[in-house]
């Protein structure tokens, strides 16, 4: 079973080792921030929690800017849907 963080997509075979590193994308503190477990199933495509957007990884929804996210509509990222 594999592991994903819900900022970046980061995959781990274990949670421990998933949130003992630091998330580059991690919203509040990109140095300091660890990842954060995606509480979801794996999937064939992961949707945007938000807007809907698709795409058939975590790390390829998150990359690009979320028109509809509500605390940053011009920095937050699409968020997956559990």
């Amino acid at each position: 079973m594999n592991y994903y963080c819900k900022y970046c997509g980061f995959k781990s075979s274990n949670i421990g080792s998933l949130t003992a590193s630091v998330c580059p994308r991690h919203p509040t503190d990109r140095i300091k921030g660890r990842h954060v477990l995606y509480e979801g199933t794996e999937k064939s495509k992961y949707e945007c929690k938000y807007c809907g957007a698709k795409a058939s990884t975590i790390a390829g929804l998150i990359v690009s800017v979320c028109p509809r996210h509500p605390t940053d509509q011009m920095k937050g990222r699409h968020e997956p849907a559990i």
